[in-house]
């Protein structure tokens, strides 16, 4: 046996439990402390600073913030509303940045339709354009889902009217998107989409260069939990692994992965990783390096926000607190859905630059900058 396999292996038995199928991601045994509802027995990351993009104004619900950098300047944007989650009158305001720490008054990038309210759906990059992926979802009852449209500009400055996003048989995605699709080496981008009826999830690739037409639906088997809101990150072996939300409340991440670069999965899957039950994000650094920043709690609390990092991608073994309870500013405005705490972390790699953006008690949009590598990575 080879050093390196070797190695493998003896991580991959250090995980913190022994998983039902050995492909699911694990934390190494004794990776955090949930016992410690302060710092879950983390160290800080060292260096990393909050910077705040919007705080209440007219609008006092804000969430699903999102980051992208574009022709030299930073571009967030976020869904607001005046006061309550998934309203009526919820439309994606965005705001821009020459250094990504002073941003600029908010502009309103999408308004809301006489039935669909609009919510952030990712942004998309490609060569001289930006595209901003729009859910416009039912105003009545959002867990009907909604349609995905995007807006797209040249200059930074103008942008189009709202187009469909288009299946590989031209008919437009009938369904939501939850975050950045994630393009791969040799120029497939691949994502997930909550499609209707309801909200199924469902993976989707692409090999149009756009990444706003061509989509296919990946194969995805029925398994455990219930599944929503995932997020992708590239294995060293080249596999791709999908963690997800379960919203059946195991408060364990689910996750699934695909040896063909999107187009099938293995049956979601339970693990070991403690998850609040909220939106997470996952990822790759430069060098390869797999990261995922979630809320780990054995309950909905989202007071405490994390990030792990894992060199194969099977056993993350390095962990940092970026923020617990102790760095939360008090909620001001009271509001449905409005939970205390970081909701929906989103991440965008800089270059050395490692972005969190994120919602703070459902009201503030914020980011946390974290420089690479931190020194133990």
């Amino acid at each position: 046996m080879s050093l390196n396999k070797l190695i493998y292996v003896m991580a991959a038995a250090s995980a913190i439990c022994c998983s039902k199928n050995a492909a699911l991601p694990a934390l190494q045994e004794g990776l955090l402390n949930l016992g410690d509802t302060v710092s879950l027995g983390l160290e800080r990351y060292p260096g990393a600073s909050r910077i705040e993009v919007y705080s209440p104004g007219d609008d006092r619900y804000v969430n699903n913030v999102l980051l992208c950098r574009f022709k030299g300047s930073y571009y967030c944007m976020w869904q607001s509303s005046r006061r309550d989650e998934d309203t009526p009158d919820t439309h994606v305001m965005y705001s821009i940045s020459a250094d990504g720490r002073s941003w600029q008054e908010p502009h309103i990038l999408a308004t809301a339709t006489d039935s669909c309210f609009v919510s952030p759906g990712g942004w998309i990059q490609r060569g001289d354009s930006l595209s901003a992926v729009l859910n416009y979802v039912d105003s009545e009852e959002r867990s009907r889902g909604g349609v995905a449209r995007y807006i797209v500009t040249h200059d930074g400055v103008s942008w189009s009217e709202a187009r469909s996003m288009l299946m590989a048989d031209g008919t437009p995605v009938d369904g939501i998107f939850e975050q950045d699709p994630m393009l791969l080496q040799g120029g497939r981008t691949v994502g997930a989409v909550h499609f209707r009826p309801g909200l199924q999830l469902c993976p989707v690739w692409t090999d149009d260069p756009s990444g706003l037409r061509g989509w296919t639906k990946g194969a995805l088997p029925a398994g455990e939990g219930k599944p929503l809101e995932p997020s992708q990150f590239r294995r060293l072996d080249g596999s791709l692994v999908m963690l997800m939300r379960d919203q059946a409340s195991s408060f364990l991440k689910l996750a699934s992965v695909s040896n063909d670069g999107g187009k099938s999965w293995t049956p979601p899957a339970i693990t070991c990783i403690p998850d609040s039950r909220s939106k997470q994000c996952a990822g790759n650094l430069p060098d390869g390096t797999c990261f995922m920043v979630w809320n780990p709690a054995e309950s909905k609390s989202r007071k405490a926000l994390a990030i792990a990092f894992s060199d194969d991608g099977v056993v993350f073994d390095r962990a940092y607190l970026i923020a617990g309870p102790a760095d939360l500013k008090p909620r001001r405005y009271d509001g449905k859905y409005k939970t205390l705490g970081y909701s929906y972390p989103k991440a965008f790699v800089d270059n050395d630059i490692l972005w969190i953006s994120l919602s703070e008690n459902k009201e503030n949009a914020l980011l946390f900058r974290l420089q690479l590598p931190p020194s133990a990575l």
